[in-house]
C-alpha cells in the first residue's frame, strides 16, 4: 500500500537516513522515496500509516495529519 506523507524539518542528506531508518525499523520491507524539496515521503508499505508516522516523529519530524 502507498502512503504519503509530508514530513516537516528535513533540511539534508542524513535527515532523509533518519526518516528512512525509521520507517524500515517499523517495515524492513518498506519502500522508501524522500523529496526534500517538497517535504514529501512516499512510503509503500504494508504497517499501519500511523505506526509509520510515529516512527518518522521519535527521530523528531513532524508528520502532518
Amino acid at each position: 500500500m502507498n502512503q504519503t506523507f509530508q514530513v516537516q524539518g528535513m533540511s539534508c542528506g542524513h535527515c532523509v537516513k533518519a526518516v528512512t531508518e525509521a520507517v524500515k525499523a517499523v517495515d524492513p520491507a518498506a519502500e522508501v522515496q524522500v523529496d526534500l524539496g517538497s517535504g514529501k515521503v512516499d512510503v509503500q508499505s504494508t504497517k499501519e500509516r500511523e505506526a509509520l508516522a510515529e516512527a518518522i516523529r521519535e527521530e523528531g519530524y513532524s508528520v502532518a495529519a
